[in-house]
């Protein structure tokens, strides 16, 4: 691989990887010219995807390969990343998903975004925008969270946010320390935006680029004209759907502006057009909307961890 980053040992990147594709070495070739090194961390991939996980590790004495056996979640695999990278000489840790395709000069726009900040040693998150390349699909609605306070004017290269998504993200190595751990009991989905509420409540801020540094798709994003209007959905698996369902439930319930269990009714009127946007356009109708209930109960009851197998489980 090439060169490492003008400023060894203060990047390490840390990927996330669950059946990668074989286009991840040329992803991965795109990080490894910015960074120290990369942790890689698999959550239980087949026979064959690590076999190419472990010749990319063989093959560069930057690239450290963490096999979990089974699938611990992207929380815990980020955290067990982290605590890898960490032993060795790094101020930052670049996170990434598996499909992210980073610009060359990805991470010098992230630390200069770090740099130029009011108050850098406040700030935990810079998070990279992006551009989806499958279907131009509008971003998620955290990157279209409004700027707050001073940073919305002046025309500095980042804005504000309440919550950045994980991949793409450099966090402070310090802030990740004071903040506390990714949240094992999410297993996926909010795991990013738990981990940013909890860096404002500790008087961290959070911000993203306004210039697009890497390529990236959330879902598998899809348009459809009813009537005059124009959908989109993401066209996310049954196990995802319920996911989202629970941890969004737990956020509303552990955000305390949600009075007289008011958090249940907001969560489940949520829920419903899910189930609306599942039923008009997505396959797999029952199974997705029978998770996203499933899911919306469990988030009532706390019931936290991997989904149960079994879709009796109460």
């Amino acid at each position: 691989m090439e060169s490492r980053s003008d400023q060894p040992g203060t990047v390490r990147a840390v990927l996330v990887t669950y059946h990668p594709d074989a286009g991840l070495p040329r992803r991965l070739a795109a990080i490894a010219a910015q960074v120290a090194g990369i942790v890689i961390v698999d959550n239980g991939s087949n026979e064959t995807q690590l076999a190419m996980l472990r010749g990319l590790a063989a093959g560069d004495p930057a690239v450290a390969l963490l096999e979990n056996g089974a699938n611990l979640g992207v929380a815990r695999a980020l955290n067990l990343g982290i605590e890898r990278a960490a032993q060795r000489d790094c101020r930052w840790l670049l996170l990434l998903d598996q499909d992210s395709t980073a610009e060359p000069d990805l991470v010098r726009a992230l630390l200069a975004v770090h740099g130029a900040y009011p108050r850098p040693e406040r700030l935990a998150i810079v998070g990279a925008a992006f551009l989806d390349p499958a279907a131009h699909a509008p971003p998620p609605a955290a990157a279209r969270a409004p700027p707050r306070g001073a940073d919305s004017a002046g025309g500095e290269p980042w804005r504000a946010v309440e919550t950045a998504i994980t991949s793409g993200s450099l966090l402070a190595l310090a802030a990740y320390r004071a903040i506390g751990p990714f949240r094992d009991e999410f297993f996926i989905d909010y795991v990013d935006s738990d981990f940013c509420r909890r860096a404002h409540a500790h008087g961290f801020a959070v911000v993203i680029t306004r210039r697009p540094l890497m390529a990236h798709t959330i879902g598998a994003p899809t348009r459809h004209r009813l009537l005059w209007m124009c959908r989109w959905t993401s066209n996310h698996s049954a196990d995802r759907r319920y996911y989202i369902a629970r941890n969004d439930t737990v956020m509303l319930r552990e955000g305390g502006r949600h009075p007289h269990g008011r958090w249940a009714l907001k969560s489940l009127a949520r829920r419903l057009r899910t189930c609306k946007r599942v039923l008009l356009y997505e396959e797999a109708k029952a199974a997705k909307i029978a998770a996203v209930l499933q899911g919306w109960w469990h988030g009532i009851r706390g019931r936290m961890g991997p989904r149960p197998r079994d879709s009796r489980a109460r």
